[in-house]
């Protein structure tokens, strides 16, 4: 459940990290094989074990060029994430292979290799992703064990070493990448945190008996939400922004039908019916709350179709939707409003699960069964802080 702008952002940072890592690996890969097997033997300089590359060897570029046409066709697919891996692995079982089969059984000592396998490990932070830092630093130095123990050359240990002193390096260098991203995203969550508070107030300022209300249904709805199970702790995050909105539309009513003391007219319950709607709009932009939209607009429907503004049914409605609507129909209840007291909290619990299948997801109902001790406390723990008293507050149609 990502944001749209979110994974679009990240869509294109992958990819571009994904390009620089192609150019990185072809380049240093064929420059020093070019440079090793085929140029420093026309010199006068006497190195031992350099000369024509190996035929076996040869294979590794086939199958090196070969994994291009897969690598384009992910990038033009927009699926970028397996490519770095894809590469690693087979580009290491291959050279396990090859080196095994060549140094077994000849006393040449163990010059292979290639330098770009202590490029891929020291520049694996680039993707700032710890599985793939893992399966880097972990599998090239895997290959150089058993690689030393299949041709029995202590020869290994050298690079062997230089691959662990590398990944020491590469995994600061990835702790600080990480430190960044969090610091980042810390600051951006308490802003738009900030932010959607500051609305809020200014909501409660228009409407003072809903005062309370947004941040009592965000809390309602986190506590069913985390009892499904169902989501990640940065979904529910932004979850909870996304409640705290939810009736952020109603800044477009006139306060002379927010506030009226008497029954609505069927004219002003339509013009109440539009905040919903104009809720969403005002927030599709936003990055971290527009992806859950839903929320905002489908908060008023119900299980049997009845509600508003879209007359959704069953789980066309969306789960954090439905999970919403129970959340806000509660507190509607248990809070007192210009033109109704509030219910008493055992006639607002039964009248949730008098509402099962009907207005609401029978089986959230039954989870909220489980979490209704939750909800008590939280109750009356919210109402003694703000000095309201234990005022106890049917499902009204302002909603």
């Amino acid at each position: 459940m990502q944001n749209t702008l979110r994974k679009s952002t990240l869509l294109n940072e992958e990819k571009r990290t994904t390009i620089w890592f192609l150019w990185l690996f072809y380049v240093i890969y064929f420059l020093y094989d070019i440079t090793y097997y085929y140029i420093i033997p026309l010199t006068p300089w006497d190195l031992e074990a350099v000369g024509t590359k190996f035929g076996i060897g040869s294979v590794l570029y086939i199958i090196i060029l070969g994994l291009l046409p897969l690598a384009y066709f992910l990038l033009k697919t927009d699926n970028p994430w397996p490519i770095k891996y894809l590469f690693f692995l087979i580009f290491t079982l291959s050279n396990i292979v090859t080196e095994i089969l060549f140094y077994s059984g000849n006393s040449l000592p163990y010059t292979s290799g290639n330098i770009v396998e202590i490029v891929i490990v020291l520049f694996s932070p680039i993707f700032v992703n710890k599985k793939f830092f893992y399966l880097v630093s972990l599998g090239t130095i895997f290959k150089f064990v058993f690689v030393g123990l299949a041709i029995q050359d202590p020869i290994v240990i050298i690079p062997l070493l230089l691959v662990v002193i590398l990944s020491m390096i590469a995994y600061i260098l990835l702790h600080r990448f990480l430190g960044f991203v969090s610091a980042i995203e810390s600051s951006y969550g308490r802003q738009l945190e900030g932010i959607v508070k500051g609305i809020i107030a200014t909501l409660e300022l228009k409407d003072p008996y809903t005062r309370g209300h947004s941040e009592r249904v965000a809390e309602y709805a986190l506590s069913l939400a985390e009892t499904t199970n169902e989501f990640k702790d940065s979904d529910l995050k932004f979850f909870y922004y996304s409640c705290l909105l939810h009736d952020i539309g109603k800044i477009n009513i006139p306060d002379s039908i927010l506030s009226k003391p008497g029954r609505l007219t069927k004219e002003e319950f339509d013009v109440i019916k539009t905040h919903p709607v104009v809720g969403a709009k005002a927030v599709q932009q936003v990055e971290g709350i527009s992806d859950n939209i839903d929320v905002i607009r489908h908060h008023h429907e119900r299980w049997d179709g009845k509600g508003y503004p879209d007359g959704l049914k069953d789980k066309e409605t969306s789960y954090l939707a439905r999970i919403t609507a129970i959340a806000d129909a509660f507190d509607a209840m248990t809070s007192s409003r210009s033109y109704r007291a509030a219910l008493p909290l055992n006639k607002a619990y039964q009248q949730i699960i008098d509402g099962k299948g009907t207005q609401f997801d029978p089986e959230l109902v039954e989870l909220f069964d489980k979490v209704y001790p939750t909800w008590v406390k939280y109750h009356k723990n919210y109402h003694a802080s703000d000095g309201s008293g234990d005022e106890a507050a049917s499902t009204t149609q302002r909603g």
